[in-house]
């Protein structure tokens, strides 16, 4: 048992501290798991999406507290400050790095799945959403109570809605209403001193930088309250997949003009991977498949794309129309055969395969020579896959400095690179890993320099970290442009305001300048 010696007495310090701070009715010792407490491993994994993370030699926390209520929140945190303890912050689990249940020091885990509430207000066309709520729950709790409303928000259902909307969020609705944070109007958190806050307490410097900065950096977000968006009654989602033997590249070439530059209502991902091909037995070719969704009718869809991007050939026979909501699950990997229960929403239930993301931004379109040198590339790699996903629209609109993402107007696609595996595997994972940093390298022409961008939520460890001592402003810098651009100096005097001694930290976190 790690720390083994340590966790007892550090547990117990910890629970007469946290029985000070609360109410005896709130049966403290129930919410808090030392590594002695029978559930403590069920607990910990509950919340690990990547497989990567779940290993024998994974350091794990000398003790995870998951509170009820938001006093727990405000005791959690003091309590791990009065004993010197690096606190990490977990709402769904989904950090690609694993930054919010992992550390190399000792550790607690404030873990947030309890604090879910959703509460809509449809007149308003409010809702106030907890941390620890998901994608899913948020969507259909949405749709609930009106059939004509949305949220801008990721397209996996088990995402927590504290990490998706304080590293910026963004969906299928993006070039339509920006990121989710672009319709975030007040936030709830606890700050160091253990005090709760909303917008107006917490100052408008504040309240920016927990929109996109990371909430992790400054405190814990509690809740966010957003702003619906109308959505039409019917939706329309496609799917459209050409090998290189049928016109892959022209369509891949063309998309880089139109996708960010169409009806704001239009979001064409596309999706590039390495395939075996169907028709030449034994060679490998590559698929281009883009993956839509359209805020109206098919026909109007048609009309659209048939003038725009003729070279997808898009039929009425790849269309189906279907309420927003349907289209939440389409997108979430329903897309193959009948879409199941809008409850399969609700389910927390995710699978844990192995994985790497990287991300980058592309200013300029690429050539078809270089489309084809990059077609040659991945296929030389094998496995690693591209998706780019279009900005454009409403992202072109909303001024760099708003919010601490500053990928906006000038951008024309995000690249996220991907590769999973399902098995612990350390040979396998050496070679998946370098070969998703050789296509990041061999793409370092085609994409933003001075820096080079990277998107917060798209977590990449490979792009700088900090060891949070005095060094750390210097190393923090080094991600901290790649992620924020010229707003980072602005997050930097935040942090500094208001977390002096750096107690929320994390490897990628904002440094301050003391």
């Amino acid at each position: 048992k790690e720390h083994g010696a340590s966790s007892d007495s550090v547990y117990d310090t910890f629970i007469q501290c946290l029985a000070h701070r609360t109410q005896p009715s709130d049966h403290i010792s129930d919410i808090v798991y030392s590594q002695a407490n029978s559930s403590f491993v069920n607990v910990l994994v509950s919340y690990i999406r990547n497989g990567h993370f779940n290993l024998l030699s994974t350091p794990k926390p000398l003790v995870i507290v998951t509170p009820t209520r938001e006093s727990h929140v405000q005791a959690a945190v003091l309590c791990s400050k009065d004993l010197g303890m690096h606190l990490k912050i977990r709402s769904g689990g989904h950090d690609f790095e694993g930054i919010s249940y992992v550390s190399n020091d000792a550790f607690f885990i404030l873990d947030m799945f309890n604090l879910r509430s959703i509460d809509v207000d449809i007149k308003e066309e409010t809702a106030w959403v907890q941390a620890g709520a998901t994608l899913g729950e948020l969507y259909y709790r949405i749709w609930e109570k009106s059939k004509v409303h949305g949220f801008p928000a990721g397209v996996c259902a088990t995402v927590g809605v504290g990490g998706h909307l304080s590293g910026a969020g963004y969906g299928n609705m993006l070039r339509k209403y920006g990121l989710s944070v672009d319709n975030v109007l007040d936030a709830k958190m606890v700050d160091v001193q253990g005090r709760i806050l909303d917008r107006k307490a917490m100052g408008e410097d504040l309240f920016w930088a927990i929109i996109g900065g990371g909430g992790a950096s400054f405190g814990v977000i509690l809740a966010y309250q957003i702003k619906l968006v109308p959505v039409p009654e019917k939706v329309t989602v496609f799917r459209v997949e050409k090998t290189l033997d049928q016109n892959a590249t022209d369509l891949v070439y063309k998309w880089q003009f139109v996708a960010p530059t169409t009806d704001h209502g239009l979001f064409m991902r596309l999706v590039l991977q390495p395939v075996t091909s169907k028709t030449q037995k034994g060679h490998k070719t590559l698929r281009a498949s883009v993956v839509g969704l359209f805020l109206g009718n098919s026909d109007q869809l048609l009309a659209l794309t048939e003038e725009e991007l003729p070279e997808m050939g898009l039929k009425k026979g790849n269309c189906t129309e279907m309420s927003w909501i349907e289209s939440v699950l389409w997108w979430d990997g329903f897309d193959e055969g009948t879409i199941p229960a809008l409850e399969t929403l609700l389910s927390r239930d995710h699978s844990t395969n192995f994985r790497k993301r990287k991300s980058d931004y592309v200013q300029t379109p690429i050539s078809r020579a270089n489309l084809d040198c990059l077609w040659k590339k991945m296929i030389e790699l094998g496995k690693v896959g591209l998706m780019f996903n279009p900005y454009g629209g409403r992202m072109s609109e909303i001024p760099a400095s708003a919010t601490p993402f500053p990928h906006r107007a000038g951008n024309l696609f995000k690249i996220q690179y991907f590769i999973n595996w399902s098995k612990d595997d350390p040979e396998l994972e050496k070679n998946y890993l370098a070969q998703i940093r050789r296509l990041y390298s061999f793409m370092t022409p085609f994409v933003s320099k001075n820096p080079r961008g990277a998107y917060l939520n798209y977590r990449d460890l490979d792009i700088g970290t900090s060891t949070n001592g005095n060094n750390s402003y210097e190393e923090g810098r080094v991600y901290g442009v790649k992620y924020f651009n010229d707003n980072f100096e602005r997050l930097v005097k935040v942090k500094t305001a208001v977390d002096p001694n750096d107690f929320f930290r994390n490897e990628q976190s904002i440094p301050t300048l003391i």
